[in-house]
């Protein structure tokens, strides 16, 4: 059996929202605990430019990852690297369970699990992740000014990152399996009247293709989903745009969720459906998912359980 450890503030996740919490919670005297979990970090440590940081024209996203850390540690807040693996919310204080075998308890949980983009799931891909091949246009876009790209996707997510792209590439090819976007109509209209963007109807990614030293994406090989033809597209950016999942393992069948299981915060707020239970970044964000907005709702969650912890003290 492992240890069982209590804190008023569990925060769980280690993304900028929940160094961000971290933060707040530390100067509010709550001797907060965050557990970092199995990418800490989260998804900006898998992103090497970063330009859209207030404060920083530049920063890798490992580096200001780690800063963030660092900053959380240097307020007070305790940083465990474990893994949450079960969370218990119906009675408080609340229990938390872990790949280590310790037992957390707390008075209030944030929730700062995060999203992940999903992927194809090809080899070629996860090579050059970070490489030529992202799943985020506003924060790489920028680094194709004047190039080729293509965007892989059919939906809302896929036609809203092919017309943003626009601002930077000289042409943007939209592959997508069907013959038909699923995007909301608006965006298909404006998608069509483009003339930098060029559909390719029924056709799914091969392959990414590109050099070694450096490591940079060159083209993609694409195949007609009913002939099985493959042709090669030149590239230097490969946007996978098939959707988000936000990271809601633990709380999915126990506190409201929408918009494909992110989680229901209220209005003006990161109060979830149980009290004392916080929710912030992209597990509830399923519209701005940027680093900065995640900070600012770290920020709110902290000051939300401090008030919280305060009206249950009181």
């Amino acid at each position: 059996m492992g240890e069982t450890r209590h804190t008023r503030v569990l925060i769980i996740g280690s993304g900028p929202a929940g160094y961000t919490a971290g933060v707040y919670a530390s100067r509010a005297m709550l001797q907060p605990l965050l557990v970092q979990g199995i990418e800490p970090g989260g998804q900006l440590t898998t992103t090497t430019e970063v330009e859209n940081w207030p404060g920083d024209t530049e920063v890798q996203g490992p580096d200001l990852m780690l800063r963030m850390e660092a900053h959380a540690k240097a307020m007070g807040c305790e940083i465990v690297s474990d893994i949450i693996t079960d969370l218990d919310l119906s009675n408080r204080p609340f229990t938390a369970r872990s790949d280590s075998g310790t037992v957390y308890t707390a008075d209030a949980v944030i929730l700062a699990t995060g999203a992940r983009a999903k992927w194809l799931g090809l080899p070629s891909e996860e090579k050059f992740k970070g490489f030529g091949v992202s799943a985020c246009a506003t924060c790489d876009g920028f680094f194709y000014r004047g190039q080729e790209i293509v965007v892989i996707g059919g939906g809302n997510t896929a036609v809203e990152e092919a017309l943003f792209l626009t601002n930077f590439a000289s042409k943007v090819t939209l592959v997508h399996r069907r013959d038909e976007l699923r995007a909301e109509a608006i965006l298909i209209d404006r998608l069509m009247k483009n003339p930098k963007i060029e559909p390719l109807w029924f056709h799914t990614l091969e392959e990414v293709v590109g050099t070694d030293n450096p490591l940079g994406v060159e083209a993609v090989r694409v195949k007609h989903v009913k002939t099985g033809e493959i042709i090669e597209i030149p590239a230097k950016g490969v946007f996978v745009a098939i959707g988000h999942a936000p990271a809601n393992e633990l709380v999915k069948d126990v506190l409201e969720t929408h918009m494909g299981g992110y989680v229901v915060t209220k209005p003006d707020s990161t109060e979830t459906s149980i009290p004392g239970v916080f929710a912030a970044g992209d597990l509830t964000d399923h519209k701005y998912r940027q680093a900065v907005t995640s900070a600012g709702m770290g920020c709110m969650a902290a000051l939300e359980a401090e008030r919280f912890l305060a009206e249950q003290d009181a």
